[in-house]
This record gives C-alpha cells, structure tokens and sequence, in this order.
C-alpha cells in the first residue's frame, strides 16, 4: 500500500512537472499571443492573452508585447539588449556623414498584438532590432538631409528629431503601435574636422559681438562727452551774454559777498575796489 502511494504521489508530481513546465507567464504590463504550429488550428491565435499563467499544449507558443510604454535605447556602447553597435548613421544635405544614439518611447495596443506578430512574424525585440529600427534610420536620415551641419548643431536638431518622429508614428500606428517619443541620447558625433570649423566660428561670432559692443559703448561715452562739452559752452555763452546785457552784475556779485571790510593793504595810489561814493548815488 505503501509503495502504491508512493507511486502515484511520485505520477501525480510527474504530471504537476510536466503541466506547470508546459505553461508560460506572461508578465504584468505585457500581452501574449499563442501561436500553434500543429493540427488544424495552426497559426496565430486572434485572441491576445492577458497577464498570468497559461497553458501551451503541444506545437504551441506564446510570446509577449508591452502594452504599457517603455522606452529603448540605440546606442554605440554596449546596453542590456546586447553588445551591438546600434547607433543611429546620417547625413546632412551636403552629404557630411555623423551618427548619433537615438531613444524611442513606444507600447503595443492589446488588440493588435496578434495581427502584429501575424504580419511580421517576429518578437517584439526582433521588431525593435530590425524593422523599427530601420524606420528611425530611415526618417531621421531623410530630415536630416534637409539641413546642413551648422542648423543642426545650432539647435535644428530638435527640428530633425521632431519630424522623424512623427514619420515613424505615423507609419507604426497603423500596426497598432504607438510611438510617443524620440529622442538624441547626448549629441550628435560630428566628424572631428567639422566639429572643429564650427567651434572656431562660434568663437569668430563671439569675438565679433564682443568687439561691436566695445565701439557702441566707446560711441555712447564719446557722445556723452560731446554733449557735456556742447552744454558747458552753451552755458558760458549764456552768461557772457547777461554779463554784456549788465555790466553791474559782476559789482552786484561782489557786494553780495563783501563782509564789510576795506582791505588792509592797497597798491600805491590804490583805491577800494568799489566806487562806494557812486553806489551811494
């Protein structure tokens, strides 16, 4: 009795293997879609499966899309989706090679996740690698071509990036997936030598600038002083005028300052300043 039990707990936990081994979890924030390869019923199945636990029988499989947003990188260095060299290549309209690495922000609508593996049959990871990739490529490639170099590292690059966006979210959303963001990671790698051109411009600029606002403020100091000068002159000549129109003014001013007393010392045949007789009159 013993041994019978024995064996059929050992069956039991045999089939309890074997059922919970054949299953797949798809996880929170994600939607799977269970493809079968065998039997009548082969091919995509219509209905997406929502997170959980799910049996797969046999000749079946279920892979997963995001259905909440989630942000990828395509970058020169190494990342947690692998070591590749993924960097986005362009040029500008003269044909000036540069790469730059590149963020995209996009999630799959529930519904459309089976008939998006069913018309590229391909994981999203593989979509990511390859076709939508190839769609940032291409869109960032074509506006970019429209500008030259110096647009584009004198702030037309957010122009660039903003259009190719909304290239690939219109292409994408047809398939039920929505791009909500693109975006340059860092700067754009500019050959060294053109690198080099525009930050000798960029100084050249500065310098000019600098140099216009020396000779306005010289300009402006000169024009104070001129006009300082033109006011001094017109106030003598005013006061030359009153004194010519009142020869007794200067005799006035002196009175009004005099304290009373008749100066100790006089030259010889010297007289008081001040014909006092002639005031009297």
């Amino acid at each position: 009795m013993i041994r019978r039990l024995s064996a059929a707990l050992a069956a039991l936990a045999l089939v309890l293997f074997i059922v919970i081994s054949a299953g797949k979890t798809v996880e929170p924030g994600n939607v799977g879609v269970k493809i079968r390869t065998l039997g009548p019923a082969a091919g995509v199945d219509p209905q997406p499966l929502p997170s959980g636990w799910h049996f797969r029988g046999v000749g079946e499989r279920i892979v997963e899309f995001p259905v909440i947003q989630r942000t990828y990188s395509y970058t020169r260095e190494p990342d947690e989706r692998g070591p590749q060299n993924e960097e986005i290549a362009f040029a500008d309209n003269t044909g000036l090679p540069m790469t730059a690495d590149v963020a995209i922000t996009l999630q799959v609508t529930r519904g459309s996740a089976p008939k998006l593996y069913e018309t590229y049959r391909l994981t999203f990871d593989q979509l990511l690698d390859g076709p939508i990739r190839n769609d940032v490529r291409s869109a960032i490639a074509a506006e970019a071509e429209k500008v030259n170099v110096d647009a584009l590292y004198s702030g037309g690059r957010q122009v660039v990036i903003q259009r190719a966006l909304a290239r690939v979210s219109a292409k994408w959303a047809r398939f039920g997936v929505v791009v909500s963001q693109l975006d340059w990671i860092g700067t754009i790698r500019y050959p060294d030598v053109i690198l080099q051109a525009i930050q000798a411009k960029t100084r050249t600029d500065q310098e000019t600038l600098t140099a216009r606002a020396q000779v306005a403020k010289a300009q402006a100091q000169a024009e104070a002083q001129i006009a300082a000068a033109r006011g001094e002159a017109e106030s003598i000549r005013i006061i030359n005028q009153a004194l010519a129109a009142n020869p007794r003014y200067v005799d006035l001013k002196a009175v009004e300052k005099w304290d009373g007393k008749l100066p100790q010392v006089t030259g010889s045949g010297g007289a008081p300043f001040i014909n006092l007789r002639e005031d009297a009159r």
